[in-house]
């Protein structure tokens, strides 16, 4: 279909308007980049916009060297790889016979799940129950408190019911398992869902930070992001002390500007990395998933 003079003319100005819009959302990130590739002098003295000025890896260098900095991307890394696995994992085992109308209690049970979306405990009394239950100061309180989102098993429910019951009445008929039937057949169908909430799982464990201020006091275990909120909110580094230019005023000065953008840089690149993986399946996934009764 032929678009009008004056459509061609909306659609052009939504695409610049829309371009413009992502720009602007980039400006930031950019300017982040350029200070942690220059040098201390050009950002003190506010030479830095969007291009590095007297170009420099030795922010990174540094990072990279500093043992809590890699202490913290350890923990962040595992916590992201095997909270999510536990997340999705819990997630489909759920959603799969809640996705069946001949499961008995199946109302009741979908009742308080979305009770919890509504209400919840409150910090106070989930800090209480982790403390009774022994997590404090483990690396299971980062997994089990969240375990499971209200949301997400709703989207994986609603999937699971666009699963023709064809394909799982031919496997029953085959011998085949409610485990097998779910792990062979309809898992393998419903992968834009589950790469949907495996994206949402991972960016919530990279980035989150507060249940390690509740949970965690441990400084070996703490995650990424809160290395992060130390050392821009108080200068907590050891940095200039490990690589052994505490002596120089120029070295503590770059500690305090541009290995802060350095640091910022390296703990946002993982996750943009896997992030255009699961791009392809996010928008299908979300669609698919929130429409199904």
């Amino acid at each position: 279909m032929k678009l009008s003079r004056s459509e061609q003319l909306a659609s052009g100005i939504n695409h610049v308007l829309l371009g413009t819009l992502g720009l602007l959302a980039l400006l930031p990130f950019i300017h982040v980049l350029a200070q942690s590739l220059s040098s201390h002098d050009a950002i003190t003295t506010g030479r830095v916009t969007l291009w590095p000025v007297d170009f420099t890896l030795e922010s990174y260098s540094r990072v990279l060297q500093e043992q809590a900095f890699l202490n913290a991307f350890q923990v962040s890394v595992l916590r992201t790889v095997a909270g999510t696995l536990v997340n999705v994992a819990l997630t489909c085992l759920l959603a799969y016979p809640l996705s069946k109308t001949y499961i008995k209690g199946r109302s009741t049970i979908m009742f308080l799940i979305v009770f919890t979306m509504m209400f919840g405990g409150g910090m106070i009394p989930t800090f209480l129950v982790v403390k009774a239950t022994g997590l404090l100061n483990t690396f299971w309180a980062f997994i089990i408190p969240g375990a499971i989102s209200a949301f997400n098993v709703i989207i994986m429910k609603n999937f699971f019911q666009s699963v023709p019951l064809e394909l799982e009445e031919s496997a029953k008929m085959d011998g085949g398992s409610n485990l097998g039937i779910l792990f062979r057949i309809v898992i393998p169908l419903s992968m834009p869902a589950i790469a949907t909430i495996t994206l949402f799982h991972a960016v919530g464990h990279w980035n989150s930070f507060f249940d390690t201020v509740l949970y965690i006091t441990d400084r070996k275990m703490f995650p990424l992001q809160v290395y992060l909120r130390e050392l821009i909110m108080f200068n907590q580094s050891n940095i200039d002390n490990n690589s052994g230019y505490s002596s120089n005023m120029d070295s503590a000065l770059l500690a305090l500007e541009s290995i802060k953008a350095a640091a910022l840089i390296a703990s946002t690149v993982p996750i943009l990395i896997v992030y255009p993986f699961l791009q392809k399946y996010f928008v299908k996934g979300i669609m698919l998933g929130s429409v199904k009764g």
